[in-house]
């Protein structure tokens, strides 16, 4: 779904309103928009945004996450937690707009104001932009200069722009009436320019009350009428009277009876004024009620004060421009008033873009997480007593990721859990291998008995915790396995090619890479298994890679991955790719795959258009299939370290039953994932 993302660039830009107007000028395009705001530095529940935007378009909109908790997170070095949490508010709006006969067509999304004291914020609207895939729409506070203006939008759009986040547009908010020009000397569209207008920043006299600390003498029209000017009454009245114009706040010493009798006369022939403010706590003297009887039935509200002349004048003055959450007519009007001036076909034109399909890094995880959730599978951890894949295996039951078994010493683990302030879930199985060895000996010996196996040899064998949880997962008494925080690759696979061999469609054990770019997250394979497979076998991967990054929510477009584009080279090696991309083609023509085609071609536009410019994948790659194991890896490994990328696997394709192996340099994070990817593996390996 579609995002627009509103990113103010100062405080006081009147951000929430540009976000009604826009969901507002939305409705008016015949697009029903949903809204999210993904942090908010007040207590979720009482965010002003999501108030207002529940009460005046009535949209259902989760609460926001609370910035003190986004910042521990950032502190901790958990920003890809903080993102996974707003990707999975945005997926809150998608969801219901899925489900609801209100549905909307996009999400309306309101970014952080930037704190200089806090510079984190632009980095965050940054991070969750590039996380949703969001079309950028900074906000300006019009009352500025346009040098100023320009200046200002120019590095916000460099910031976006250097990481990543090209900005599609800009709105001016609050511009001057003297103004020559709304728009900015800039290549970005501007897509709306809102004048400033008095009356939409008139309080309610009833909204002077606390600012003023005034209490009402007579209430009147006190909720209806409005400020748009302020009268002191310092001058004499021949200068004051002329000023008594309709929606006038008049403020006088309680002992200028002329003024308070100049105010009733005007108010009695029926002039609107909005209100008369009487200082130092006075009130009317008695003298002038019956001649002042008609102007308070006309609904001229009266307020008294202890405050001095000087000290309402200097409130007035420092009045807070917020509209006030009960005053919708205001709010529907500053709302209108947005709406009329933004640019209806720049925006439609904005949106009708096309936009290369592509899953960002968060989206991706938190989407592991969620169809992990779906379909709880049972997960056996060789590794139990290994500190990482301990805390794993605790955030994976409590957050229903999957059911863990973990093999290892009992005593062992719950020292460790005390160790790192774990609390284990009661759902959390630990074995202890030795009293599990005995159940699969049989079996293993039947599964071995082309090698003649003897009962000691497969006692002998069951006493590697990864050999053991193979059995467990060869026999259905789990459904996946994760292994190689402490084990070699080797270790992991060699029990898998051994007792549950290759799924009935694969050829051969290949394995991918999910490589979570800064922008989106694309497949590497093979990078771990296969050191130089034949033509054949490398169709198979391909095909294999597909379906993985299918299964995983990744649109699949395979790059056959070699040192030249299309017809450009010759050789063994380019040729073995040539006729591997043929086979795909022949076998599985849903499959969109192009080969050979340089790394740089693949994955790069600009090249892409230069190198391969009929290509239905060049330069938006998703899967990216290496010719051998020595490229693969290699490109993996600079990849990942050069870029600090997160790459979650290898992910073994083409098992019968799904068997993961970890990094020794694994994270917890990694672990997590890993586990999650397995778990999907196993509810897709159940359905068929």
């Amino acid at each position: 779904m579609k995002t627009l993302y509103i990113v103010p660039t100062s405080p006081h830009t009147g951000l929430t309103s540009v976000s009604l107007g826009l969901i507002q000028a939305l409705d008016t395009f015949g697009l029903k928009a949903g809204f999210l705001k993904p942090v908010s530095l007040t207590r979720p529940e009482e965010n002003r945004s999501v108030r207002l935007v529940s009460q005046v378009h009535h949209l259902p909109t989760p609460q926001p996450l609370y910035m003190p908790d986004v910042q521990q997170h950032i502190q901790r070095g958990e920003l890809d937690r903080v993102l996974e949490d707003v990707v999975a508010l945005h997926n809150q709006v998608a969801r219901h707009s899925l489900v609801s006969d209100q549905g909307s067509d996009l999400v309306v999304m309101e970014g952080l104001i930037p704190d200089r004291s806090e510079p984190f914020t632009t980095r965050l609207n940054i991070e969750l932009a590039r996380a949703l895939n969001a079309d950028v729409i900074l906000v300006l506070d019009g009352e500025h200069p346009e040098e100023e203006l320009l200046h200002t939008l120019n590095a916000h759009a460099g910031l976006f722009q250097h990481g990543g986040v090209p900005v599609s547009g800009y709105i001016v908010n609050r511009v001057p009436d003297n103004r020559e020009s709304s728009a900015l000397n800039t290549e970005l569209c501007c897509l709306g320019s809102v004048p400033w207008t008095p009356l939409l920043t008139s309080p309610r006299t009833l909204d002077l009350l606390s600012p003023l600390s005034a209490h009402a003498l007579y209430t009147g029209d006190l909720a209806q009428r409005r400020v748009s000017s302020i009268q002191l009454g310092a001058r004499t009245l021949k200068h004051t009277l002329p000023q008594l114009t309709a929606g006038t706040l008049l403020v006088t010493p309680s002992d200028r009876d002329d003024l308070i009798l100049a105010a009733a006369t005007v108010a009695s022939q029926g002039t609107p004024l909005a209100g008369l403010v009487l200082t130092d706590g006075g009130e009317p003297c008695d003298v002038l009620m019956p001649s002042c009887q008609g102007a308070w039935q006309t609904g001229l509200p009266i307020l008294s004060t202890e405050l001095s002349m000087n000290e309402v004048a200097s409130r007035l003055t420092s009045l807070s421009a917020q509209v006030p959450e009960d005053d919708t007519d205001r709010i529907r009007h500053i709302m209108h008033s947005i709406s009329d001036h933004l640019d209806r076909d720049a925006i439609l034109h904005l949106l009708d873009r096309p936009e290369s399909l592509r899953l960002s890094p968060a989206a991706f995880r938190f989407n592991l997480v969620q169809q992990a959730r779906s379909d709880r599978q049972r997960i056996v951890l060789p590794e139990g007593d290994e500190p990482r894949t301990l805390q794993a295996a605790v955030h994976c039951q409590q957050r229903g990721i999957a059911d863990c078994t973990l093999l290892g010493n009992p005593q062992r683990i719950l020292q460790l859990a005390d160790a790192h302030n774990l609390t284990l879930p009661d759902e959390l199985i630990i074995q202890a291998p030795e009293h599990l060895i005995p159940a699969y000996v049989d079996a293993l010996m039947e599964r071995r008995r082309h090698k003649q196996l003897t009962r000691d040899a497969a006692l002998s064998m069951l006493e590697d915790t990864v050999m053991l949880g193979t059995m467990m997962l060869a026999e259905g008494d789990v459904d996946g396995l994760v292994s190689g925080a402490v084990h070699t690759t080797a270790n992991t696979i060699r029990p898998a090619l051994q007792l549950i061999k290759t799924a009935p469609e694969a050829k051969l054990v290949s394995s991918v890479f999910f490589m979570g770019l800064p922008d989106q997250v694309v497949v590497y394979g093979d990078c771990a298994v296969n050191p130089d497979p034949s033509a054949e076998e490398l169709a198979d991967i391909a095909i294999q890679s597909s379906d993985s990054a299918t299964a995983m929510g990744i649109p699949a477009r395979v790059a056959m991955i070699s040192y030249s584009t299309g017809q450009s080279g010759s050789g063994t090696d380019v040729e073995k790719v040539r006729q591997a991309t043929a086979l795909v083609q022949q076998l599985r023509p849903d499959i969109c795959i192009d080969g050979p085609l340089q790394y740089d071609a693949a994955t790069n536009a600009a090249v892409a258009r230069s190198k391969a410019p009929d290509s239905p994948v060049a330069g938006q790659a998703t899967v990216l299939v290496f010719p051998d194991l020595n490229t693969g890896n290699t490109t993996y490994k600079a990849v990942q370290r050069t870029a600090h990328v997160i790459s979650i696997g290898p992910m073994l394709q083409g098992l019968a039953r799904p068997v993961n192996d970890l990094s020794r340099g694994a994270s917890v994070e990694d672990i997590i994932y890993t586990i999650a990817l397995t778990a999907i593996q196993a509810q897709k390996q159940n359905l068929t």
